[in-house]
């Protein structure tokens, strides 16, 4: 790999890192304030809102400029929402902002990536992205939790930190130097040379531009299937985040920074299963995993039965690698095909759109299960089904797009 690879991912290391401490900070601060329980998924809700409504507009504005530079300005709004934080600013609002960073960000992290590299790569530069994002997924979790422990925060205070005068801003300024770093390294990502297209200023052009490219990936037989998939898996996996840490405080007895840590352990699982995807499963074969998601959603369910915190971290471990390991080449060949039909910065944008669309119900939809009383133990069995149950349907829709094609073969070889 090209040097310039490995500033991306570096770049993108930071950023991630400081998204996920600050998730597990931000929960802290709301169980501080006595805020409902449903607020917590709601986190996530506000994060993810920006993806969705402003889709249209972040693939253009990515492909408008060089990538570097869309994700320098990018931190530069998640820094803005740190320091809202940091003023007092209610964590969901916060949230939202630092959310709106990660959006206009996103298109470019993973545009740049088809721009630098040839095709043959694709699937290996997910596997190490993937592989690093969950990385930094673990680290900041876990930073995130230990910077919540009582012990910890009087050390933080010992730090006399400038401006800091509690615990929780001084862990606030902490994750906000991170933002700093991952910009600094935004400014040695180098220029692809690829020829930007200039922003439109009309809305309704960028709308209807989008709707476009929606409608051509969806349409698209491979494209269709991989979006499935990575739309069902983040979806899944952000949900997942807050079943962990509520059924670890339920049914191992956990504290919120003692469950923060079982979160790293699922992410450790999908960063072992991504590197064994990038090393084993080539782009040309990458829709023979869809199995692996039926099997996640069945592992799921398992997660009933566990009372030790041995097994639980065995099984978090299994679930995140099968979900790391079906994941990514399904990301690498989206990319592909996204690139192929309408561009890098586009199709990014396209499956950001799908994807935290995904978010926003999955997790919307959690929240109402914990409004309305249900146990932890109900949640995750319905959770379990549903995963399983829509892996399945996208298997059976990718095996009738095969007998189609190979009956259009068919017909083609008689008429010769």
């Amino acid at each position: 790999m090209p040097l310039g690879f490995y500033t991306i991912m570096a770049a993108q290391f930071f950023s991630a890192l400081a998204d996920n401490a600050l998730l597990i900070v931000a929960i802290a601060l709301l169980r501080d304030m006595a805020a409902p329980s449903e607020y917590e998924p709601l986190l996530k809700l506000f994060f993810t809102v920006s993806y969705v409504v402003l889709a249209a507009f972040v693939g253009a504005f990515a492909d408008s400029m060089p990538k570097w530079r869309v994700m320098l300005v990018s931190n530069t709004i998640k820094i803005g929402g740190c320091l809202m934080l940091f003023l007092g600013a209610h964590p969901l609002f916060a949230y939202a902002v630092i959310g709106l960073g990660a959006a206009a960000y996103s298109p470019a992290k993973y545009g740049i990536l088809t721009e630098y590299l040839p095709h043959r790569l694709l699937v290996v530069a997910n596997g190490w992205i993937e592989g690093l994002t969950v990385g930094a997924i673990i680290v900041g979790t876990v930073m995130g939790g230990f910077m919540i422990r009582s012990d910890v925060a009087q050390g933080l205070m010992a730090l006399n930190l400038p401006f800091a005068d509690t615990p929780f801003e001084a862990a606030v300024l902490i994750i906000g130097s991170l933002y700093l770093i991952a910009a600094t390294f935004n400014l040695y990502i180098p220029d692809t040379g690829v020829d930007h297209k200039p922003l439109k200023n009309n809305p309704l052009y960028l709308l209807h531009d989008f709707n476009h490219c929606l409608r051509l990936l969806w349409r698209d037989k491979l494209g269709q299937i991989s979006l499935a998939v990575t739309t069902l898996f983040w979806g899944a996996g952000a949900t997942l985040q807050f079943i962990v840490i509520k059924w670890a405080e339920h049914n191992l007895g956990m504290s919120l920074s003692q469950a923060s840590m079982m979160q790293g352990v699922v992410a450790l699982g999908i960063a072992a299963g991504s590197i064994v995807a990038a090393r084993y499963v080539t782009l040309r074969k990458s829709v023979r995993v869809i199995p692996l998601g039926i099997a996640m959603g069945v592992g799921v369910i398992s997660m009933i039965f566990i009372t030790s915190t041995t097994a639980a971290m065995v099984l978090m471990v299994t679930v995140g690698a099968l979900a790391g390991f079906f994941v990514v080449p399904m990301n690498a060949l989206l990319q592909h095909r996204g690139h192929i039909l309408m561009g890098a910065g586009h199709s990014i944008a396209v499956q950001n759109f799908n994807e935290n669309l995904s978010i926003l119900v999955m997790t919307g939809t959690y929240a109402v299960l914990i409004m309305l009383g249900l146990s932890i133990d109900v949640v995750i069995v319905l959770f379990g089904l549903f995963v399983a149950g829509a892996m399945m349907m996208v298997k059976l829709r990718h095996e009738a797009n095969q007998r189609e094609f190979d009956n259009v073969a068919l017909l083609e070889d008689r008429s010769h």
